[in-house]
């Protein structure tokens, strides 16, 4: 994408010419603005890689505007025109925050150059932020992303339960993110220096189950040749994590209850239990009170289990994460396939935030890769990822799914997605310019504001 430059400059003539020139020279988009008022609205709208500002203007000055600036967007580079006769105020612009200056009249030669080296401290300057907000963004919590209030009660609940050794049952639909929760769980435990051993139960079938939970002795079974230590061992002073813990056999259950309730394990062939100091994280995305009243499920094995339940969301939830966690995931494909950046298309982007992801993140994650994969240009589109347009979000889908909560809660749900689905519409559609998103909404640009300040609705991941 090409870079952005906004010319600020009182004179129209001056901007005129600029703009005609420095277009084509350093092959920017060029913006232009006739005071330092018109310039701040411009800033806060837009998405500018360097200014170059006029110091004496009516009203606003482009000092005042450097100042304004540089307090909220350190990633813009300002370079400052001056007439020669006050290089002292260019000086006093260079130590609030200015990278260069120039005097008037220029060579133009020279004005390319020097934009163009500011352009290039603009891109480094923003690829640095964009590593520190990798590394340490408000948005994520460990390794889970999001903000939406649903995720900001999930994060709180994890800092709780980690501050004990109780027993977690981690529940929701697959894809949610339940092993990162309980990793969560974990790093913030005071065993997080101690093992993490996760076990994927579905995939090992129930009789070397058994034996690869509890161990064996040597001699217990044909092929057993030599004692075993099981996974509780192994995990021993730290935490296991008994994923999809709801398709496990009665039998198993059973066993596992005296873990529970005795601390104790009893390997395969031997008589003498031994002591294990293990936590326990379990997840499911299995109705576990429904297998109980079907009898597939011991009720008292559940509430062993369900002693600090978490919730994860699905994404139809928190539609209002879905750009956040998008970008997130093209970012790290991106880097992980060794591929050049990418962008998502407005049209991708609002297919994202009305689509149902019946899999949660995980089924995001595939679609992302194929993108990355299939798109023959820097932007994916909907062609790149063959999204199927009768997965979306069907009518009234979101409106049943609430009939069985309070009505305030039900109503501040169903308000909470069409807010984010419309608006997120509306914001890719403008490529997060808000102002351009109030007029095609018909309100004022302080009405949209603050119903994005109230649903947690943020214009940055829309800018791209």
């Amino acid at each position: 994408m090409a870079q952005h430059l906004l010319i600020v400059d009182d004179e129209p003539d001056m901007l005129s010419l600029l703009k005609r020139s420095l277009e084509p020279e350093l092959g920017c988009r060029v913006d232009t603005a006739a005071s330092g008022e018109v310039a701040l609205d411009m800033i806060r709208d837009g998405d500018y890689d360097l200014v170059l500002a006029d110091i004496k203007m009516p009203g606003i000055s482009g000092l005042e505007v450097l100042e304004r600036v540089k307090s909220d967007h350190e990633e813009i580079t300002f370079v400052m025109m001056t007439a020669y006769g006050h290089i002292e105020m260019a000086v006093e612009a260079m130590k609030r925050g200015a990278y260069d200056f120039i005097t008037k009249p220029f060579d133009h030669d020279a004005l390319v150059m020097r934009l163009g080296k500011a352009f290039e401290r603009s891109r480094l300057l923003k690829e640095n932020l964009r590593l520190h907000h990798e590394c340490h963004s408000t948005d994520m919590f460990q390794e889970l992303v999001g903000k939406s209030p649903e995720m900001q009660r999930v994060y709180e609940t994890i800092r709780t339960v980690a501050q004990n050794d109780l027993t977690v049952l981690i529940t929701g639909e697959s894809g949610t993110g339940k092993d990162l929760a309980a990793r969560a769980v974990h790093a913030l435990s005071n065993r997080s220096k101690r093992p993490f051993i996760a076990v994927n139960c579905p995939t090992v079938p129930e009789h070397i189950l058994e034996s690869e939970l509890f161990g064996y002795k040597k001699g217990a079974f044909t092929h057993a040749t030599s004692d075993k230590k099981g996974l509780f061992q192994e995990a021993h002073t730290g935490t296991i994590f008994l994923d999809e813990i709801g398709d496990i056999t009665p039998t198993i259950q059973t066993k596992l209850l005296r873990v529970l309730q005795e601390k104790e394990i009893k390997p395969l062939g031997d008589a003498r239990p031994i002591q294990v100091d293990v936590r326990i994280i379990a997840s499911t995305n299995q109705p576990l009170a429904e297998k109980i009243k079907s009898g597939d499920y011991r009720e008292d094995f559940f509430y062993r289990l369900n002693v600090l339940p978490i919730r994860l969301p699905p994404l139809r939830e928190r539609v209002e994460d879905i750009p956040l966690i998008a970008n997130h995931l093209l970012e790290k494909h991106c880097r992980k396939l060794d591929k050049p950046s990418k962008r998502f298309s407005p049209a991708l982007m609002d297919a994202f935030a009305t689509r149902r992801w019946e899999g949660n993140v995980r089924e995001m994650e595939n679609l992302i890769i194929q993108g990355i994969l299939f798109s023959q240009s820097d932007e994916i589109t909907l062609e790149d990822v063959r999204i199927d347009r009768k997965s979306a979000t069907a009518p009234g889908a979101d409106i049943a799914a609430n009939l069985e909560q309070p009505y305030k809660q039900a109503k501040e749900n169903n308000l909470m997605a069409f807010n984010s689905a419309y608006i997120g519409h509306v914001l890719s559609q403008s490529k997060g310019n808000v102002t351009q998103a109030a007029k095609a909404c018909g309100l004022e640009r302080q009405a949209l504001q603050q119903i994005m300040r109230r649903y947690g609705i943020s214009a940055e991941p829309y800018r791209q």
